[in-house]
């Protein structure tokens, strides 16, 4: 689809990070924007920022893994501007999951669940019906990763989990679409190919006291800086990829309506000729040789 000034487009987890550089990227092409987050403060800092800079904006407190909150957004966002021509299921958290797979408190799945896949189906439900009936051009992207979206990082399960499932949720969105002769186009973006600098790795300052943790953590969060520092001591390069440069993929992705919206990468695309390989051969996934832990 053509991006066009007085579009309208609806971003989730648009407080920071990827979903906020979504966000501002769209508002430079002319489009009006939906932020919607979980948390109160960072969204009207985000909001505010973004009117400064001259864009229209519309914001709403939204948890994606209510129902209710996201039909609410839907009919708020049509209320203020009438239509919807973009939609991106980009809020996602990680679980705070630790130990063996067996050891993981089923809290860490539920929450995880409910954002990062029913956050999403949450969101085609309530936008897509009116998207479609609208006939007008449209687009969704589905933020997943590569971590489960290509092949699972074990120490991450349950967060791979969840992002593969996004996947596989949008490939058949993709052709439900398709079946349909709809005019509204789908991708399943893989933000990178090096990591991003995200409140991610703080996901549980917003963990909701429904799905709280059983018992103690046997170690303390580690923010992404400290992480960082782990690395680095241990003498391992981390790059990152600035979220902007995703954005900018995003949009490009979307006027192509390309559905894969990957980088290039050598690590991912090696993974995905072993994955594959793996499959096709009916062999063992060696490809997780290098995650396993002793």
């Amino acid at each position: 689809m053509e991006l066009r000034e007085g579009q309208v487009a609806v971003v989730t987890g648009a407080a920071s990070g990827l979903g906020l550089a979504m966000a501002r990227r769209f508002a430079a092409e002319g489009l009006k924007v939906v932020l919607a987050d979980v948390e109160p403060a960072a969204l009207e800092k985000a909001a505010d920022g973004l009117r400064a800079e001259g864009a229209d904006v519309h914001a709403r407190v939204v948890d994606v893994g209510v129902r209710e909150q996201v039909l609410e957004l839907a009919e708020s966002a049509y209320d203020t501007y009438g239509a919807v021509h973009v939609l991106c299921n980009n809020a996602g958290v990680g679980s705070g999951a630790e130990g063996r797979m067996w050891e993981h408190e089923p809290n860490d799945w539920k929450w995880a669940f409910e954002v990062n896949v029913w956050g999403v189906f949450h969101g085609v439900q309530a936008f897509l019906p009116r998207m479609i009936k609208s006939g007008q051009p449209g687009h969704v992207v589905n933020t997943s990763s590569g971590d489960g979206g290509i092949a699972p990082l074990p120490t991450a399960s349950v967060y791979a989990v969840t992002k593969a499932a996004v996947v596989t949720l949008t490939e058949s969105l993709y052709a439900h679409l398709r079946a349909e002769h709809a005019r509204v186009g789908a991708s399943v973006l893989f933000p990178g190919p090096h990591m991003l600098r995200t409140g991610l790795w703080e996901s549980h300052r917003n963990r909701p006291d429904r799905y709280a943790k059983e018992r103690p953590r046997r170690t303390p969060y580690r923010s992404l800086g400290q992480w960082e520092a782990a690395m680095r001591e241990a003498g391992r390069e981390v790059r990152f990829t600035p979220v902007e440069e995703v954005a900018e993929f995003v949009v490009a992705g979307i006027r192509a309506d390309r559905f894969w919206l990957l980088p290039p990468s050598e690590h991912s695309d090696a993974q995905i000729r072993a994955r594959a390989r793996s499959m096709l051969d009916r062999a063992n996934p060696s490809y997780l040789e290098s995650f396993i832990l002793d």
